[in-house]
C-alpha cells in the first residue's frame, strides 16, 4: 500500500542531510539475481505529480498488466480516486487546479472512415475528484475528432483552471485551438490554426502569444508574434531539416524561449558547441537575448504554477545536473543535491509554492521516488520503481571513454554483472541505443541491467550522431549508417578486449529501433566481431523505410524524408545506394545467428521491416528466429510483451553466447 511505503526518516532542516542508518548505502553481500521478469516488468510507478498545494499526489501505478490512476492524500494515505486505465497506454499526467487531473493516453488505431492510417492516436480524460466523474476531452464537440493533435496545455486563467488542445475538424481539416469545458469535455474553438502551424505558446490566460509556421515544400520556418487581433511574421529562416523550436515561456509573462541557429547572434564557438542555441524573445518588441545559463541546458524546467522559465538541466556522464534561475528553486535544489550527494537526483514534480518536491534517484539502485518537504525539513520514501529488484541486484555502471579508429573520442557506459568489481574476460553484449539522434545516460537501464544480471558485461556506446556532445559530434554521424556509426561500436569492443575486461570471442550485439538496425548491420556490414545478434523493431531495408515515410507525408520531399536521407547518406528519394547499407540486401553474408523481434502495432518502424529481413534470410538458406509481439508498439509499452522480448533475448543469448567463463 502507498501509505505503508511512507517510511519517514529525519533530515537536518538546514541541509536535509541524511541521518538514517549510516550503513544504508554501504556495499552488502550480493544476493541471488532477481528473476528476469522483475527487470522486464514496466515500472511500478510510470508517472507521478504533486497537486498545486502539495497535499495530494497523483500517479500511474502498474501491477502486472493492470494500470491505474491513483490520487492520494499524503497526510492520511487516503485514496481519493482509483481508476483502471489498462486499455490505454498513459503518456502524460498533470493537475488541473486542486480538484481535477488530466490523463493523456494513446492507442494504436486507424480511422478508416476519415482515411486516417493506423497510427498512435492520443486521447485526453479529465478526472473530477469531487464528483468522481471522468469526461473525455473534446467529447461531443461538433465536427471535431476527439483526438489530441499535439500536447495539451493547462492554464490557471482568471476564469478558472482549464485545458487547451488542438483538434482536427472532420469537415474542413482545420486544426484549431480549443478551450475545454471541464464539466463536459466539450471544446470551444478559440484560435484559428491551419496545417502549417508548427507550434504555439500560450500565456497564463490561454492567449496565443507566439506561433510558428513551417512550409514543408519550401522548408521555410517563420516566427509570428502578436499584432492587434492577429499575428505577424517577425523572423523567418530556410530550414529544410533542422527547424527552430519553441521551449515555452521565458522568465517573464511576455517572453518566450526559442532554440535556433542564429549566426548573427551567437559566436562560432557557441554554434559548434551545441546544435541548438537558446534565446529569450520579447513578444512585444521582438528583441532576442541569450539566457544566463552557466552551462547550455539540454532541456528546460518551468514553474508549475506560472509556467515561467525556472531553470534547466543537462546530461553529464554521471547523470542529470540542474541549474535553476529562480532563486528559491536554486536554493532548495542545492539542499537536495547535498542531501543526495552522488545520487544524481531528478526533480519529478514540484508543488506551486516550491515547498515540496518529488525526487527520483536511480544511481546504484533500481529507482526510488522520495517526497522532500522543505517546511518540515523531512523526506520520505514514496515508492520503488522496481520493487522486486534490490540495490544488491543492480550491477555497477561505469562511464567509459575510448578512441574510434579515426581518432574521434567516444563516450559510453559499461554495466557489470552484480557483484563484479574488476571485470576480466567477461562475455559482452553491445546494446546499441535507438534514434540514432539520441543517447544513453547513467542510471538504471532495465534492459542493460537484465542482461548484466545473467552474467554479461553490457556496452552502451554513444556513437557519433548521438546527442548531448555538441553539434560537431552529431553531424559526424550524417551519412554514417552502417559505416562509422557502426564501427564506433566495434571499436568499443576492441578497446574493452585490449583492457582485458571482456573476451573478444564472446560478443553479441542487441538493440531496438536504430539499435535493431545496428544489430543486423553488425552481422552483415561489420562481421567477425559478433557471435550473434538480436534486433527489436529494427530497420532492415533503408530505402523501403524512407519510401514509406514519403508515402505517408503530404509531400514526397517532406522534412521527415530529408532528415532520413541526410542521416542515411542518400542523395534523393529512392536512392539505391542505400541498398548497400541495408541488411535485408546482405542476408547471404550472414553467418551468425540472428533473432528478430517486432511489435505488430509498431507505427514507427513497421513490422514489415523484420518480415522482409526474415524472408531474405530464408531465401538465402540462412536460419533465423522471428518473434512477433501481438498488441505491442514501438516503445514496448506493455508489461507482458516487454517480458516476452526480454525472455526471448536472454534465451537466445545464452544459447549462442553462454555467460559462463570460457574453457
Amino acid at each position: 500500500m502507498f501509505k505503508s511505503r511512507m517510511m519517514a526518516f529525519a533530515l537536518a532542516v538546514a541541509a536535509l542531510g541524511y541521518v538514517g542508518n549510516a550503513g544504508a548505502w554501504a556495499q552488502t553481500p550480493v544476493p541471488q539475481s532477481a528473476p528476469l521478469e522483475a527487470y522486464g516488468a514496466t515500472p511500478a510507478i510510470e508517472l507521478i505529480q504533486l497537486s498545486p498545494s502539495g497535499e495530494l499526489i497523483a500517479r500511474i501505478t502498474v501491477t502486472g498488466e493492470t494500470r491505474s490512476v491513483v490520487v492520494t492524500r499524503l497526510a492520511t494515505g487516503e485514496d481519493l480516486f482509483v481508476g483502471d486505465v489498462s486499455i490505454s497506454k498513459v503518456r502524460d499526467l498533470r493537475w488541473i487546479g486542486e480538484g481535477r487531473v488530466l490523463v493523456v493516453s494513446s492507442q494504436t488505431r486507424n480511422i478508416a472512415s476519415l482515411g486516417v492510417p493506423r497510427m498512435e492516436l492520443f486521447f485526453g480524460q479529465v478526472l473530477d475528484l469531487e464528483s468522481q466523474r471522468v469526461v473525455q476531452v473534446l467529447d461531443r464537440t461538433p465536427e471535431v475528432l476527439a483526438v489530441l493533435y499535439g500536447p495539451a496545455s493547462v492554464r490557471n486563467t482568471s476564469d478558472g483552471d482549464t485545458v487547451f488542445v488542438r483538434a482536427v475538424s472532420v469537415s474542413s481539416e482545420q486544426i484549431n485551438l480549443h478551450r475545454i469545458d471541464l464539466r463536459t469535455g466539450r471544446g470551444r474553438s478559440v484560435a484559428y490554426m491551419d496545417r502549417t502551424t508548427d507550434d504555439y505558446i500560450l500565456d497564463d490566460e490561454g492567449r496565443v502569444i507566439a506561433l510558428s509556421r513551417y512550409d514543408e515544400r519550401t522548408g521555410r520556418w517563420s516566427l509570428r508574434l502578436p499584432d492587434g487581433q492577429g499575428h505577424r511574421e517577425v523572423w523567418a529562416v530556410d530550414a529544410p531539416v533542422d527547424t527552430p523550436a519553441f521551449h515555452g515561456l521565458g522568465r517573464t509573462p511576455r517572453t518566450i524561449v526559442i532554440g535556433a541557429d542564429r549566426p548573427d547572434l551567437a559566436s562560432e564557438d557557441e554554434r559548434s558547441g551545441d546544435s541548438d542555441i537558446l534565446f529569450e524573445v520579447d513578444v512585444d518588441t521582438g528583441e532576442w537575448s541569450r539566457l544566463p545559463f552557466e552551462h547550455h541546458p539540454d532541456f528546460l524546467v518551468h514553474h508549475p504554477q506560472t509556467r515561467l522559465l525556472m531553470g534547466g538541466g543537462r546530461t553529464e556522464e554521471d547523470g542529470l545536473r540542474y541549474e535553476f534561475l529562480d532563486p528559491l528553486a536554486a536554493r532548495r535544489w542545492q539542499t537536495v543535491e547535498r542531501a543526495f550527494e552522488n545520487k544524481a537526483p531528478i526533480p519529478a514534480s514540484w508543488n506551486d509554492a516550491l515547498s515540496r518536491v518529488v525526487v527520483f534517484t536511480d544511481t546504484g539502485e533500481a529507482g526510488q521516488y522520495l517526497l522532500v518537504d522543505f517546511d518540515q525539513g523531512a523526506a520520505g520514501i514514496l515508492a520503488d520503481a522496481y520493487p522486486a529488484i534490490t540495490p544488491g541486484q543492480v550491477g555497477a555502471v561505469r562511464p567509459i571513454t575510448y578512441t574510434a579508429a579515426d581518432g574521434l573520442e567516444i563516450s559510453g557506459y559499461l554495466t557489470l554483472p552484480p557483484g563484479v568489481a574488476e571485470p576480466s574476460g567477461l562475455p559482452l553484449v553491445v546494446l546499441a541505443h535507438g534514434g540514432p539522434a539520441s543517447r544513453d545516460v547513467a542510471g538504471f537501464d532495465w534492459w542493460a541491467q537484465a542482461l548484466a544480471s545473467r552474467g554479461y558485461a553490457v556496452l552502451q556506446a554513444n556513437f557519433r550522431g548521438s546527442t548531448g556532445y555538441g553539434r560537431d559530434f552529431l553531424e559526424a554521424g550524417y551519412g554514417e549508417w552502417g559505416r562509422k556509426m557502426q564501427t564506433d561500436l566495434s571499436d568499443g569492443v576492441r578497446w574493452l578486449a585490449a583492457e582485458g575486461a571482456i573476451d573478444p570471442a564472446r560478443v553479441c550485439i542487441v538493440g531496438a529501433s536504430y539499435g535493431g538496425y545496428a544489430a543486423m548491420a553488425g552481422l552483415t556490414l561489420d562481421r567477425d566481431v559478433y557471435r550473434c545478434g538480436v534486433s527489436v523493431g529494427g530497420v532492415s531495408d533503408l530505402r523501403r523505410m524512407v519510401n514509406r515515410e514519403a508515402r505517408q507525408e503530404r509531400y514526397r520531399d517532406s522534412q521527415t524524408v530529408r532528415y532520413w536521407n541526410r542521416f542515411m547518406g542518400a542523395e534523393r528519394l529512392n536512392d539505391r545506394t542505400l541498398d548497400d547499407l541495408s541488411p535485408a540486401y546482405l542476408a547471404a553474408s550472414v553467418d551468425s545467428p540472428l533473432l528478430l523481434i517486432h511489435g505488430r502495432d509498431d507505427t514507427v518502424v513497421p513490422i514489415e521491416q523484420s518480415r522482409v529481413m526474415a524472408d531474405a534470410l530464408r531465401r538465402a538458406g540462412k536460419s533465423v528466429e522471428f518473434v512477433e509481439l501481438p498488441g505491442e508498439d514501438h516503445w514496448l509499452s506493455r508489461s507482458e510483451t516487454r517480458r516476452q522480448m526480454l525472455t526471448e533475448t536472454v534465451r537466445f543469448l545464452e544459447a549462442n553466447n553462454p555467460p559462463g567463463r570460457a574453457d
